[in-house]
């Protein structure tokens, strides 16, 4: 802990009685406090013999006490809003409230020895104080617990007082980069009235600010940087950040078709762009800006699962070579949970990406609403405080500050590897788009907008009175930067299809894009037998020279004795899909709450030592070369859900997972689901292969872990974007996550994977199911007879065994059960066979654990009725019927709908 940082302008007596502990031991107080009071000699030899503290010893400690002060508070103090009034905050720092008074202005303090100026007057003191911490830049930092880091921020703020002192040339170049930032914008009002672009004027400076990143982070070795952000600012930021053609940009204006039938587009302030760049010193770097939804703040963690796979894959594991930069507004920042969630990840082994810069464009307001109804804490950038980040408070009307404050920022990520904050104050010069009236809920404030100038007005105004440019060559530059966009605006007029940029680069090349026919059989996804058996015995034996828990060593023998029976359960199933694929070069990663060790207790991917809780993971010690890693969670579902969606889209060669800890937990993450998932390949022309598991099925545990909501993934399936499963087999899994790599294309896997089936005998595969054949979409039944069969049920999931003892205690013969693992892509050709085959059959049905109105019902119905092969096919419903909640809480209710269920099959009752 930094020696002040927990002391008030009230504290002197604390630090008087330190100093005479010090005086009586000097070994007895802290090193640092040892250090500070040697500087006191003066003190010392004045020292009374009674024991009194002098006078200006006290002095000595109030004026430590006033710059404890402006350290700790002066960012309340500062000129950083260019178009209000600051709130007023007390006490001031005015140095009554310090036991200083004017007389002590011209005294010389050795506390000034404490900001780097030595021995100083008070006046003098003062000054540096309030250059460093109340001009145009705020700083917020001594919450931090690390000394290391407290001491490393006030010697660079304190030592160049906050202050940039930039050549003529640096000068030139940010005012360049400025201006085609203003013009830029004024050229798209002007050009394309009343159409959407939720434009940057008023914070122009964020361009800049965020070349400085990338120019300061490149000299200190990143080579990738990766942006999210929202609407506000993105076309400058595309244009003038990650160098898109300003002929692109205008032919999205004049709204061209794409190029691509295929792909169904969004709205150019969402989409995304990559680019390979060179900067001003001639550093190579790669910068993406990621596609993103109007749920402002949800491609956070996006961002950062993209960065950590950069880090893992491409940087080997060097968080130094990558960056995050998110870009935040500030009613979204403060209001959204989101950003809480991915701050909490950003220290944790699993997601950590060596920090993120945050770089907010604080505009003041949110839609229409203020931002004192915006928020509760005093500053939107305040959740920073969670993960003890620094937050740089920065005029955006200084474009010289927000430059300074950017590079130190960087210099900060890379040598703490910590997040950090930029909130840039600025405004908004329209409303939340071009098309809005402002005044209708903010007319004080846009009434100081209206005639306030734009940040290139106020920095050309500087650099004349400084002589580094003359009126005229302003003037000229505008001429020549208002003609260029005016020629690339002519070209795009002559542009017919828009262009779309393939993302199958990089990473992706030798992926492609499938047709409908790729999705008509499952590839072949065996193992050999000698492969399989090696790996299988390889992983369920532990180290003998290590010691584990009693049930540890009984699971991992059970698991061995499966070899030896041939049969093999649900974990064992899924586990060996994870070790062949790895064997065959895959890399795994997965996450998720309790995952490592299941949250039933199946898993057991990661085992404790009982003595040391040194961690084993089999899985990583049967000889294959790319690494199963395995990360419980935090208690998250829309950031990691979010964070492994954007691992997946820069990996499509290793397999991605997210476990729900329940599957109907997954609606925390709704949002990711809707916005990117289901849907980011036709609005963005983004593939993934991310493959969600989602645990499902009625035993009696109440509607909060039943039902994974089959019917919101089914509501959306569509063009086949996403493959939804629900397997009864170990080995059907197995051959399922295997097939999301054995594919020439990626999807997302929805997979409703089981509970009850986990340690049921009936749930089981043999040697031969895992080592021929494929993923099977519909498996037909092998208990009866194709002659003697009247009735087909259809169903999907662990409801299959329970038909199946039903169909036993009936001795019917006349009930064909088929099982529907894939339920999309609709498997029509594998339906319309089992159709064929049961010719005799009068009457086929939809069998579901499910509300009639939740479920896979009314999908499969839309689905039989849609394809010509199973149009002919009437199914009738038989399941619980429609409900509000997805199952009741009571256990014997529950019973007795589940066996009413079975009996409406079986003995034509109705469901109760």
């Amino acid at each position: 802990m930094d020696k002040f940082s927990y002391l008030g302008s009230g504290d002197v007596s604390a630090i008087e009685n330190m100093y005479e502990q010090f005086l009586k031991s000097p070994e007895s107080v802290d090193e640092s406090w040892k250090e500070f009071f040697e500087g006191f000699e003066f003190a010392r030899a004045n020292y009374s013999e009674s024991g009194e503290v002098p006078q200006n010893v006290k002095k000595e400690f109030s004026v430590i006490n006033l710059i404890n002060g402006y350290r700790s508070r002066g960012h309340l103090f500062t000129l950083t809003n260019p178009v209000r009034e600051r709130r007023q905050y007390f006490p001031t720092l005015d140095i009554e409230h310090f036991n200083l008074e004017a007389s002590d202005l011209d005294t010389v303090f050795h506390a000034g020895s404490e900001i780097g100026i030595g021995p100083a007057k008070l006046s003098d003191i003062i000054a540096h104080l309030k250059q460093t911490y109340c001009q145009s830049i705020g700083a917020e930092y001594m919450y931090i617990r690390t000394p290391d880091v407290l001491k490393w921020l006030q010697e660079k703020m304190e030592g160049s007082r906050n202050t940039p002192h930039y050549s003529g040339e640096e000068k030139k170049t940010i005012l360049q980069k400025l201006s085609k930032a203003v013009f830029f914008e004024n050229f798209l009002h002007t050009k394309f009235v009343g159409q959407k672009r939720f434009s940057l004027e008023g914070g122009e400076t964020a361009i800049p600010t965020l070349d400085a990143f990338c120019e300061q982070g490149a000299e200190m070795g990143i080579q990738d940087f990766v942006i999210g952000m929202a609407h506000r600012g993105r076309l400058n930021i595309l244009a003038h950040i990650l160098n898109k053609t300003y002929k692109d940009i205008f032919t999205e204006f004049e709204g061209r078709l794409s190029e691509d039938s295929l792909f169904d587009g969004d709205v150019k302030y969402h989409m995304g762009y990559s680019s390979d760049l060179t900067t001003s010193s001639g550093k190579k770097v790669h910068i993406s800006l990621t596609a993103n939804p109007s749920h402002l703040e949800a491609v956070n963690p996006v961002v950062e699962g993209i960065v950590r796979a950069k880090i893992d894959n491409g940087h080997e594991g060097d968080n130094t070579k990558a960056c995050p930069i998110l870009i935040h507004g500030d009613a979204a920042l403060a209001g959204q949970g989101i950003c809480y969630e991915v701050l909490q990840m950003s220290q944790l082994d699993g997601f950590k990406t060596g920090g993120t810069i945050h770089l907010v464009i604080n505009n003041q307001v949110g839609f229409t609403t203020n931002y004192l109804d915006g928020r509760s804490s005093t500053y939107c950038t305040d959740v920073a405080k969670v993960v003890l980040a620094p937050v740089f408070h920065v005029n955006g009307d200084d474009v010289e500050a927000c430059v300074f404050v950017a590079r130190l920022a960087m210099e900060f990520r890379q040598k703490f590897h910590r997040d950090v904050f930029i909130d840039v104050l600025c405004y908004r010069k329209y409303g939340h788009n071009e098309g809005d009236e402002p005044r209708f809920t903010q007319p004080l404030l846009y009434k100081a907008i209206a005639t306030h100038p734009n940040p290139r007005e106020i920095y050309m105004r500087q650099l004349i009175a400084e002589g580094v440019v003359t009126e005229e060559s302003g003037k000229e530059m505008e001429v020549e930067i208002r003609q260029m966009l005016q020629d690339k605006l002519e070209e795009a007029k002559a542009v017919e299809k828009a262009k779309v940029t393939s993302f199958l680069e990089g990473p992706w090349k030798g992926i492609k894009m499938p047709g409908p026919e790729d999705f008509e059989k499952s590839p072949e996804t065996a193992v050999k037998a000698a492969d399989f058996l090696s790996i299988a015995k390889k992983t369920t034996s532990l180290p003998e020279d290590k010691k584990f828990f009693n049930k540890i060593q009984n699971i991992f023998k059970e698991r061995a004795a499966m070899i030896a029976k041939d049969s093999y359960d649900w974990a064992m199933g899924e586990l060996m899909a994870y070790a062949t694929l790895m064997n065959e070069g895959h890399p795994v990663r997965f996450s998720g709450q309790d995952v490592e060790r299941g949250t039933f207790s199946h898993r057991h991917a990661v085992v404790k030592v009982e003595d040391s809780e040194e961690e084993y993971v089999p899985l990583n010690n049967f000889g294959a070369t790319p690494p199963f890693t395995i990360y419980n969670s935090l208690l998250s579902e829309y950031g990691v859900l979010g964070f492994e969606y954007g691992y997946a889209l820069t990996t499509p060669n290793t397999l991605t997972i997210w476990e729900a800890q329940f599957g109907d937990f997954f609606n925390g993450a709704q949002i990711v689901v809707d916005q990117f998932i289901t849907c980011s390949e036709y609005k963005w022309r983004r593939m993934n292969g991310l493959v969600m598991l989602l645990p499902h099925g009625y035993e009696g545990q109440g509607p909060e872990h039943s039902s994974a909501r089959i019917e919101r993934f089914l509501q959306q399936c569509a063009e086949n974007n996403i493959q939804v499963i629900n397997a009864t087999t170990p080995a059907n899994q197995f051959h399922a996550l295997r097939r999301q790599l054995k594919r020439a294309f990626r999807k997302p896997l929805i997979c409703f994977t089981p509970k009850k089936l986990l340690r049921y005998p009936a749930c089981v595969s043999t040697l031969k199911d895992f080592t021929e054949g494929r993923f099977q979409e519909v498996m037909d039944d092998a208990g009866v007879s194709a002659k003697t069969v009247k009735q087909v049920a259809f169903c999907s999931g662990k409801i299959y065994y329970e038909l199946l003892e039903a169909r036993a205690k009936s001795n019917s013969d006349e009930v064909a059960l088929i099982r529907v693992e894939q339920l999309y892509p609709f498997p029509e050709k594998q339906l319309a066979a089992i159709i064929a085959k049961y010719k005799n059959a009068k009457d086929y049905c939809w069998v579901q654990e499910e509300p009639e109105n939740m479920g896979a019902w009314s999908f499969m119905l839309r689905m039989f009725m849609y394809h010509p092969a199973t149009a002919a096919t009437r199914l009738r419903y038989i399941g619980r019927h429609e409900g509000a909640s997805p199952a009741t809480g009571f256990n014997k209710a529950h019973l007795q709908q589940q066996q009413t269920l079975l009996d409406q099959l079986f003995e034509k009752t109705l469901v109760k």
